[in-house]
């Protein structure tokens, strides 16, 4: 053990003791107190069932976990613990993963538009590696951050993803020389590339586009007297099992390209940035129902002699597309919600749901709940 988790803060759990269990539990006591705000629960087993999964999957890759996707402490402690290293887009992420004791070789600095202080925050801090994309990060970096191995961002092919971040982020293979060169004059270290297919991207050929197109980058570099040694090739990895792509079938995909593009002796170190993969399926959000209204289906105006006889009813809760459910608005996902009736009563008080891509806000009762999740124990199953 590393010594990054602190057993104190959670609680092992008997076995067969599952989330619904503790979810049941927890709405009991909640419905108790006049204190009803929205809390999650979080499986921390589930992740490092994951986590496990990952390995054996894709035993050639080396997953750093993406902090913006989820960055509450249990996450991070435990990820730590199993050896996984750390995606960071800014210094609080940065700052988030050193406090706990996670030392600077394993974090990635993976922001290609980064502020001067916080390069400077990272240089200070022991971390090299980092994105660029453009010719202004170049300068950037070698003004306030000369000791830094760069990875190179390039753009990649995936008009399908939910989430299309070459709309914003990587350099076109047109210019990736240009910008090596420009490194090259400015005495700035590339040490490898990297990519990201996007989000929940269902064009499995995506992937090895984009390694294919890595590897020219490579050769582009070995032209200009770069020796470079690793290849990032990012997140969009399927976190729940109703995902459009199965995360074996990409995995498959990503090994097949690997073994022609980049094979294993050849040097190159692979690394991933996984973030929903572990931590949609593990996070329970449960809400509590605030008011109702019953609504017509029927559209305004209708003559129909049974017009208003189609009702629904219109459930109000206290979380939103501003908070928690930002899924919806960015991601296209809609968490299903599950029923609870607090009390023993007949009416709705709260409703539950698996969360995807989570960026969770200190909500009431949160530090509560992750408190009570297990972690890597010997005393049972991890919750």
């Amino acid at each position: 053990m590393s010594g990054y988790l602190d057993e104190s803060d959670f609680m092992m759990v008997e076995e067969g003791f599952t989330t619904r269990d503790l979810l049941e539990n927890l709405l009991m006591e909640v419905s108790q107190t006049s204190d009803k705000g929205a809390f999650f629960v979080a499986d921390l087993g589930d992740i490092v069932k994951k986590h496990l999964h990952f390995l054996k999957a894709l035993p050639h890759v080396k997953p750093f976990y993406a902090v913006k996707c989820n960055s509450s402490k249990g996450v991070v402690r435990t990820l730590a613990e199993l050896g996984a290293g750390f995606d960071c887009a800014s210094k609080t992420e940065i700052a988030l993963v050193q406090s706990i004791g996670v030392p600077p070789d394993k974090i990635i600095y993976t922001n290609p538009c980064k502020q001067i202080s916080q390069i400077k925050y990272a240089a200070s801090h022991g971390v090299q590696l980092m994105a660029f994309d453009n010719e202004v990060e170049l300068g950037k970096v070698a003004r306030s951050h000369p000791h830094a191995r760069m990875v190179l961002c390039i753009a990649t092919d995936n008009p399908r993803s939910s989430a299309c971040l070459s709309v914003k982020f990587g350099a076109t293979l047109k210019s990736c020389r240009h910008l090596l060169e420009t490194a090259k004059e400015m005495n700035v270290e590339i040490v490898g590339v990297s990519f990201h297919v996007g989000s929940d991207c269902p064009d499995l050929q995506a992937f090895t586009r984009s390694i294919a197109d890595a590897r020219l980058v490579f050769e582009m570099g070995a032209e200009l007297g770069y020796k470079m040694h690793l290849l990032d090739i990012g997140g969009g990895f399927p976190g729940t099992e109703n995902s459009k792509v199965r995360f074996e079938e990409m995995a498959a995909t990503i090994n097949s390209a690997l073994d022609l593009y980049f094979p294993e002796g050849c040097g190159v170190e692979i690394i991933a940035k996984p973030g929903r993969y572990y931590v949609a399926s593990a996070f329970t959000l449960a809400v509590n129902v605030v008011d109702k209204q019953e609504v017509s289906l029927d559209p305004p105006g209708s003559d129909d002699e049974e017009s208003g006889s189609k009702k629904s009813i219109l459930y109000y809760i206290n979380d939103g597309i501003y908070g928690s459910f930002s899924c919806i608005f960015f991601n296209r996902t809609c968490p299903s919600p599950i029923l609870h009736k607090g009390g023993g009563g007949s009416v709705p008080r709260f409703f539950t749901a698996a969360c995807p891509a989570l960026t969770v806000r200190a909500l009431r009762r949160y530090k509560i709940c992750i408190r009570i999740h297990a972690a890597i124990g010997r005393n049972g199953p991890l919750i």
